[in-house]
């Protein structure tokens, strides 16, 4: 019986990889800032669910999934609660954006200038993830633009993700800036 399990552990790790099995992790409560100049992307869908941390503590989220995606300029950061210190990461630039397959954010907010190319609003978020909640609502495009883009986090996970040009950097006091 060791080869159909192996097979089936095979085919659960190649499905995460590959964006079509989310990966599940307990969220650490605090959030993220993401900010880009451009965001491109196929195979895009959206609708709520919900993260929860290791105590149980559920946060409300507009799920995105992206099945390839372009970032152009990204930059990521973290506050450290109650210090003056920000952790930043920046990738993307100088024309060679940092890109994604199977990328999928769990959101608190995201602003900036979107376009979408044949959208579909109000389906049925279980026809976009099984694991939605049912009659829920959801949305889809074959493909998204947003330029500026302005987003606050709770999670993001990737099949592959590769951050071309990575600088990461601990900034201290007065250069302890988030990305927006």
């Amino acid at each position: 019986m060791m080869v159909p399990a192996t097979a089936v552990a095979g085919a659960i790790v190649f499905g995460m990889a590959n964006g079509a099995i989310a990966a599940s992790f307990a969220v650490s409560g605090q959030t993220f800032k993401v900010g880009a100049s451009r965001l491109e992307g196929t195979g895009f869908k959206q609708y709520g669910g919900f993260v929860k941390e290791k105590d149980g503590t559920a946060h409300p989220v507009a799920v995105s999934e992206i099945a390839d995606a372009k970032l152009y300029d990204l930059c990521q950061s973290v506050k450290i609660p109650d210090l003056p210190i920000v952790l930043t990461i920046n990738a993307g630039g100088g024309g060679n954006p940092a890109t994604a397959k199977g990328l999928l954010i769990d959101m608190d907010s995201l602003g900036g200038d979107a376009e979408f190319k044949n959208i579909k609003i109000g389906r049925d978020a279980t026809d976009l993830n099984a694991g939605a909640t049912p009659k829920s609502f959801g949305q889809s495009a074959d493909s998204v633009t947003i330029t500026d883009l302005e987003q606050v986090a709770r999670s993001t996970s990737a099949g592959v993700f590769t951050l071309n040009g990575l600088k990461l950097k601990v900034n201290v006091g007065a250069a302890a800036k988030e990305c927006f």
